[in-house]
């Protein structure tokens, strides 16, 4: 298939799994990629794997600022705790 006719536009395999992972807080980015690992290999083999991370309301603000940087969101320098965990978890 000729480049101007492809889709580049990242496509998510298991819909149903990531709306769940949305309603339950996660980014669109992790609920993005948990949801096509389990398309990929099997819910049960994305959930052995498992993985744990820290709640965002754990994190102090200048790690926040530093997550936000990373990822590249815009006007996280004025943002207060709660904002910035709202963008992160919306990005």
């Amino acid at each position: 298939m000729p480049k101007e006719e492809r889709d580049d536009t990242p496509q998510i395999k298991d819909d149903e799994l990531y709306e769940e992972l949305r309603e339950d807080g996660a980014s669109k980015q992790k609920a993005a990629r948990i949801a096509n690992a389990a398309a990929r290999d099997g819910r049960s083999a994305v959930g052995e794997r498992g993985g744990s991370s820290g709640s965002y309301e754990d994190w102090t603000v200048d790690e926040l600022k530093d997550r936000a940087r990373e990822i590249g969101l815009d006007g996280y320098s004025d943002m207060r705790k709660a904002e910035l965990i709202d963008a992160l978890r919306n990005s």
